[in-house]
């Protein structure tokens, strides 16, 4: 069974920047599709950003496009979010998710993932 466990979560101002971890155990990291999602108080789960099992190709929702970096360090089983220039509206619960295979249509969709993480909070004040 794998397990996901994030980190780095906090509160930051407007602008600034955070670097969030997730570390997987129990499964084969290297043949994950890697995503973060994020859900905002009184909002769906939206998907961030996902990071194909090669991570060679890495794609991206609209809104974070630009200012945040996914990556993977194989050796740690890690994999990173690096979120710079961050807004009031980035504000939420971050969660890590894994999928067993990459679904080229549907990778924005919660029901891609196979497991995810307890969440990290993430709040930017203006």
């Amino acid at each position: 069974q794998v397990q996901l466990v994030e980190s780095g979560g906090g509160l930051v101002q407007a602008g600034g920047s955070l670097r969030l971890s997730c570390a997987a155990s129990g499964g084969t990291f290297s043949s994950y599709t890697m995503g973060w999602f994020r859900q905002a108080p009184g909002k769906e789960r939206e998907f961030v950003v996902v990071s194909t099992w090669s991570g060679g190709s890495a794609y991206y929702a609209d809104s974070v496009k630009g200012r945040f970096t996914i990556s993977r360090d194989a050796a740690k089983n890690t994999v990173y979010l690096q979120m710079n220039s961050l807004k009031p509206e980035d504000t939420a619960v971050y969660y890590c998710a894994a999928g067993n295979r990459f679904y080229s249509y549907t990778y924005s969709s919660r029901r891609s993932y196979d497991y995810w993480g307890q969440g990290t909070q993430v709040t930017v004040s203006s």
